[in-house]
């Protein structure tokens, strides 16, 4: 769909757990101006509001996670890229892509999740 600035959404990812993880990642999002002209705005959060930590999740299995976007209104951009990807703050390090050959990726562990056009 189209946003309009002021306007509030709510997101869902899927995430297809490829293996356990032993450490407790906060997902990233950077919404970024498809122009670049924009400050980038970070959406970061644990998963589910905290209610199902990566260190849970198991092999196999899809988590499914929901968040809120909102455009601050007079926000002047044509689109919006949605990069998503897993942080540990303790390490500041971000979980790889594995597979930068099957998703959009930036080559700095994020993925383009969605680019959303923006109309007045």
């Amino acid at each position: 769909g189209r946003l309009s600035p002021g306007d509030q959404v709510r997101i869902s990812i899927l995430f297809s757990v490829l293996e356990d993880l032993k450490d407790d990642y906060t997902i990233f999002v950077h919404v970024e101006d498809v122009d670049g002209r924009v400050e980038r705005m970070n959406v970061d959060h644990k998963p589910n509001n905290g209610r199902t930590p990566t260190t849970e999740w198991k092999k196999g299995e899809t988590v499914r996670d929901d968040f809120g976007l909102y455009l601050p209104p007079g926000l002047n951009v044509r689109g919006l890229n949605l990069w998503v990807g897993l942080w540990e703050p303790k390490s500041d390090a971000r979980l790889p892509v594995v597979n930068a050959d099957k998703v959009k990726t930036d080559g700095n562990n994020r993925t383009l999740l969605v680019m959303i056009p923006v109309v007045p």
